[in-house]
C-alpha cells in the first residue's frame, strides 16, 4: 500500500473512532451521570456512569495526582506520538495499519478526557450476575482491538506464508 493511502486510512480510522468515542461519552455524561443504571438483555449489558482516574481497571487510581499525570498524560502522550511514526515506517500490511490506528484513536480519546476532565468517562459493563467485566468505553474497546490485532498478526502472516 502506498504511503498516501496509508496516511488517509490512518486518519479516517482515527477520526471515526475518536468521534464515536467522544459522542458516546458525551451521551453518558448527559444521560447517565447521577441516574440509576440502565439494564439491557436481562442485565447482561449495564450502562452506568463512572469517572476513572486510573488506567485499565482503575489501576493507578490511588497514585498521587502528579504521578498519575506523569504516567497517564505525559507518558501516554509520548507513546501516542510514536504510534503514527511506527505505522508509517514499519508496518507491512493494512492489518497493522488498522491495529495501530485503533490503539492510537482509543488512547488519544482517553487522553483528551484526562486532559479536560482529569479522568476518563466509562459507562459500559457486560456480564451475568456478579461475573462482570470492568467498566469501559468505546476507546477502551478500540485499544483492546488494536492490541489484539497486533498480537494475532504474526499468526496471520505465518498462515499466509505456509499457503504460498
Amino acid at each position: 500500500m502506498k504511503k498516501p493511502v496509508r496516511i488517509l486510512l490512518l486518519c479516517a480510522l482515527i477520526a471515526g473512532t475518536v468521534g464515536c468515542d467522544r459522542v458516546t461519552k458525551r451521551l453518558a455524561m448527559t444521560s447517565l451521570a447521577g441516574a440509576p443504571d440502565r439494564l439491557f438483555l436481562a442485565g447482561t449489558v449495564r450502562l452506568q456512569y463512572a469517572e476513572n482516574t486510573g488506567g485499565f481497571l482503575s489501576i493507578g487510581s490511588g497514585l498521587s495526582p502528579s504521578t498519575r499525570i506523569a504516567i497517564f498524560v505525559v507518558a501516554t502522550g509520548f507513546i501516542l506520538l510514536a504510534l503514527p511514526i511506527v505505522a508509517m515506517k514499519y508496518t507491512v500490511s493494512e492489518w497493522h495499519i488498522v491495529a495501530i490506528s485503533l490503539a492510537l484513536a482509543g488512547g488519544a480519546s482517553n487522553l483528551i478526557d484526562r486532559i479536560i476532565f482529569g479522568a476518563v468517562v466509562d459507562f459500559v459493563t457486560i456480564g451475568v450476575g456478579n461475573l462482570r467485566t470492568g467498566i469501559f468505553n468505546v476507546a477502551d474497546v478500540a485499544i483492546f482491538a488494536g492490541i489484539f490485532m497486533v498480537l494475532v498478526a504474526p499468526r496471520r502472516q505465518t498462515r499466509r506464508a505456509s499457503r504460498s
